[in-house]
């Protein structure tokens, strides 16, 4: 494709794959806020033959050029599953950089949206990184903050790259920021009377019994979420896959699983948020920036609330104070002094109206945007 010497090329040889994987270095290089990922990270991301996204996904990447100079790059995704869950035909789109100009946003998306045409789709949205469970949605408020573990950050100028390229809002998604962590004397009494009007028990992630453990979380998850928009089942592989990538920053104090009567009805995945970490290590994993991770990994200050759910018919029993009661008292003891709890979908009204009663506040909007496929 040409227009203004822009040449938008597929990405094919290991140079090329080298270049998408380098080129945010080049956006953000004098951005404060935002936090390099790690390379070898995005390489199994991107990693078709072993990746398990692959399983029930195709992926072309592509890389838009100025006289031959990168400037912007772009990944079209057709997600099987997604759409035989959903009864939809959406192509998705993610790992979207780009410099400020309208024009180059233009060709990447019309070239990803080509690949999701010719695969008989007919709604175009973005941007994921790769699927729904991963980070997704464009900052579009909240620039002035760091991302937190596993949530995406873009200058705001990408709106503008958005909006004036014919995309509209399919769905806002929310993060809440809660200060002080271990300020819960307002439920006390309330967690009292659900302990003992439900029998819950709540207990840490067993590390000695990790994979059993991991075969809960999966059965919680997936009957947690299912009616939630946008959200499709992760298969086995992807959460064992997930569960391996997250062990090593695990806190198991903060893993936590209410059980009634012996049955686990509902999960809480507190992440210590890393991201302060990766900002020293800049993208690279070797012995240095090891010793780094092992270093700062110790002056962590903030969490993440990455995974908290109930099943079904658990949902309006009041457990849910409690696994957050004993979060917030687990993370205080720990040290940690405040926690992100994202993201939550702008209209799941009983989890907003949740995280607010506790003292979050609003902090961050993204945004998932789509256009029909003509």
């Amino acid at each position: 494709m040409h227009a203004n010497n822009i040449l938008v090329k597929q990405v094919v040889t290991k140079q090329e794959l080298n270049r998408f994987i380098d080129f945010p270095w080049r956006i953000y290089k004098d951005n404060p806020h935002w936090v390099p990922p790690l390379k070898k990270d995005i390489r199994m991301k991107l990693n078709r033959k072993k990746h398990p996204f692959f399983e029930h996904a195709q992926m072309e990447m592509y890389l838009a050029y100025r006289n031959d100079k990168v400037v912007g790059r772009i990944a079209a995704v057709v997600d099987d599953r997604h759409n035989e869950f959903h009864k939809e035909k959406t192509g998705f789109f993610g790992m979207f950089e780009c410099v400020d100009d309208t024009d180059v946003a233009q060709k990447l998306y019309a070239t990803a949206e080509k690949f999701c045409k010719d695969k008989g789709m007919d709604t175009f949205r973005g941007p994921v990184n790769l699927s729904m469970s991963d980070e997704c949605g464009l900052l579009v408020e909240g620039f002035d903050y760091d991302p937190v573990i596993m949530m995406p950050y873009n200058p705001e100028y990408y709106l503008n790259l958005f909006e004036s390229n014919g995309f509209s809002k399919a769905k806002d998604l929310y993060a809440y920021l809660k200060g002080e962590v271990g300020v819960v004397d307002r439920i006390e009494n309330l967690v009292k009377r659900v302990r003992e009007k439900q029998h819950v028990k709540i207990r840490p992630i067993n590390m000695k019994k990790f994979d059993e453990d991991v075969e809960i979380i999966k059965e919680i998850y997936n009957s947690a979420w299912e009616l939630n928009w946008g959200f499709v089942p992760m298969t086995s592989n992807e959460m064992d896959l997930m569960a391996k990538e997250l062990k090593p920053i695990c806190e198991p104090e903060l893993a936590l699983f209410a059980e009634v009567n012996g049955e686990p009805v509902g999960v809480s995945i507190t992440l210590p948020d890393f991201n302060s970490v990766l900002k020293k290590m800049n993208g690279k994993f070797n012995p240095v920036t090891v010793l780094k991770f092992l270093y700062y990994r110790k002056k962590i200050t903030g969490l993440r609330g990455v995974i908290f759910g109930l099943k079904k018919e658990f949902r309006r029993t009041g457990i849910n104070t409690v696994l957050y009661y004993e979060t917030e008292i687990r993370g205080a003891k720990l040290g940690y002094n405040w926690c992100e709890m994202s993201w939550n979908l702008e209209d799941n009204d009983l989890i907003n109206r949740f995280d607010e009663a506790i003292g979050g506040k609003l902090y961050k909007r993204y945004r998932i945007y789509e256009r029909a496929i003509n």
